[in-house]
């Protein structure tokens, strides 16, 4: 033995991580306080040292593809190892795919929202659990398909293989729509849809990027005759044999490792369809914002998970003879990284209220939610990468290795940024909105309005972002400017409502008031820091 081991921070584990007063709040504010306890239930879980483990090794163990048995016959199936079972299990379980939608209470989807934040061992297996829940209302375009499949999405059982899915007690649904030559423009896809005389199609074409690729149905786009269209696909036929789905190979990903994405051709490939035929994009697009509502859930759950993990840190490492979290420009970023977090819970809740509202028929809500979801996932998925690697900066070497979870933090923050639209279609998607929807705006600057009074730099923030508007036909060079701008007054807003008075008065100081650097760690003085970290602390064990 050559030296005493010292220094060293405990594992962060044995926590609850719903233990977090701007969730806990929101949840009650949005229509939701009935789910607390099970909220509760789900954060203290996903604390463990057990659920950690399974995140770890789920990333570690990759899924691999076998095309074929022993024998030569064509299988295309993906193992995964056991902890991502228990993993899905888990989100199943708790309802965090499908469940919301045979929940009839008031504030079903914010609950499941605050429970998708928090269970957030690991972000791959969220992709599965994420496009089933989205896939729900565009399914819902085909009401004799919904009828049949709807109760199985929804279905809290976690029934992993490949059968008939009518014969499982729960399905997984998928989403299938990026081709080689077009990415984020599907409407030059090329796969083909031919119709039959039984009423199904036969799709012939490849999609670029099919996310978990053994989930049970899949949303995907193809041109029939009447033009581009949306249809279900089946893995499995309802005879029992394999539709001919053939999986080419896994992409090797920077990030969410443990979830598969695979490229796929389609021989043949039975379909049924969904919506009208030459209306696949209007039919689809339901799911494609309910996903980008958990692109924004995700980041702002890895932008907690990165500050609470930097405090965590911080509070047990001494450097130069004192801890880090007393010494002043620790306390800086640290206060920084919260307040970012804080503002992006507080959004998330209040888009999930926003969805569940409109779901339920409230067109006002509707209107508000067609703007402020484009900008919010805009600009809160643009934030998460800068934010994870400050927090893995705060950990200094230690965070830079794998066994910190940090790298892994930090290799799946670009991804909701990209997944479901990057950033220029989010910002060209608002300014759509715009043009096609006044009444959007209107219902946005109601809400934002009704903190209007409260705090000068809030209000002259608004009206730079009314008056970046004047001709929303002629900013397009300008839409991620409108994008964040609006982005950060509705965070304004909601934190000088909603928020600790501290957190707010730093978020308007920096991200309104401008006085502040570019980087993270440069809040002006006269803050209450102190403050804004405490409610960043995990509750310790």
């Amino acid at each position: 033995m050559t030296h005493e081991v010292f220094n060293q921070v405990p594992p962060l584990a044995g926590h609850d991580v719903s233990a977090e007063a701007v969730l806990l709040d929101g949840l009650e504010r949005e229509g939701a306080g009935w789910a607390a306890a099970e909220v509760r239930e789900l954060g203290r879980l996903a604390g463990t040292e057990r659920a950690q483990e399974w995140g770890r090794l789920a990333n570690e163990h990759p899924p691999v593809l076998r095309t074929h048995d022993r024998y030569g016959r064509r299988i295309d199936e993906v193992e995964f190892h056991p902890a991502w079972h228990e993993l899905m299990d888990v989100a199943v379980t708790h309802g965090l795919h499908g469940s919301a939608w045979a929940d009839e209470r008031p504030g079903a989807h914010v609950a499941r929202a605050a429970k998708f934040y928090v269970w957030r061992v690991d972000a791959g297996h969220g992709c599965p659990i994420s496009m089933t829940y989205a896939s729900v209302p565009a399914l819902r375009k085909a009401p004799e398909l919904a009828a049949e499949y709807e109760p199985l999405l929804a279905a809290r059982e976690y029934d992993f293989g490949l059968r008939a899915p009518t014969t499982k007690r729960g399905l997984l649904a998928g989403m299938s729509m990026t081709e080689k030559q077009g990415g984020s423009d599907v409407r030059a896809n090329t796969t083909r849809a031919e119709p039959g005389a039984d009423g199904t199609y036969r799709l012939v074409g490849h999609k670029w990027f099919t996310s978990a690729p053994m989930c049970d149905v899949f949303l995907t786009l193809a041109q029939a005759p009447g033009g581009l269209t949306c249809f279900l696909v089946p893995r499995v036929l309802p005879d029992g044999s394999l539709n001919p789905l053939r999986l080419m190979r896994l992409k090797d990903k920077l990030g969410n490792r443990s979830n598969a994405s695979a490229e796929v051709e389609y021989e043949d490939a039975v379909a049924w369809r969904v919506g009208d035929e030459g209306r696949g994009v209007r039919t689809i697009i339901e799911m494609v914002n309910m996903t980008r509502l958990d692109c924004v859930i995700g980041a702002a759950s890895g932008m907690r998970l990165g500050v609470t993990t930097a405090v965590h840190h911080a509070t047990h490492r001494s450097a130069f003879g004192r801890p880090l979290a007393e010494q002043p420009l620790m306390r800086n970023v640290l206060a920084d990284l919260a307040v970012e977090s804080e503002a992006a819970t507080i959004t998330m809740l209040r888009l999930a209220g926003a969805t569940d509202r409109s779901v339920r028929g409230d067109e006002a809500e509707g209107a508000f939610k067609r703007l402020a979801l484009a900008a919010g996932k805009y600009w809160i998925c643009k934030r998460w990468p800068a934010h994870a690697a400050e927090a893995l900066e705060c950990l200094g070497g230690n965070g830079y290795v794998e066994e910190s979870g940090m790298p892994r933090l930090f290799r799946e923050s670009p991804l909701n940024s990209i997944w479901e639209g990057s950033g220029n279609v989010a910002a060209l998607d608002l300014l759509r909105a715009m043009l096609r929807e006044p009444q959007a705006v209107d219902a946005f600057f109601d809400e934002v309005g009704r903190a209007g009074g409260a705090d000068a730099r809030l209000d002259a923030a608004v009206k730079e972002a009314k008056d970046d508007l004047a001709d929303p036909a002629a900013i397009e060079y300008r839409a991620r400017r409108v994008a964040e701008r609006l982005a950060l007054v509705l965070q304004g807003s909601l934190l000088v409502r909603h928020g600790h008075p501290a957190v707010a008065d730093a978020f308007c100081a920096s991200r309104l008031g401008r006085d502040s650097g570019a980087a993270f760690g440069t809040l002006p003085d006269g803050l209450d820091v102190g403050a804004i970290i405490d409610r960043a602390a995990p509750e310790e064990a």
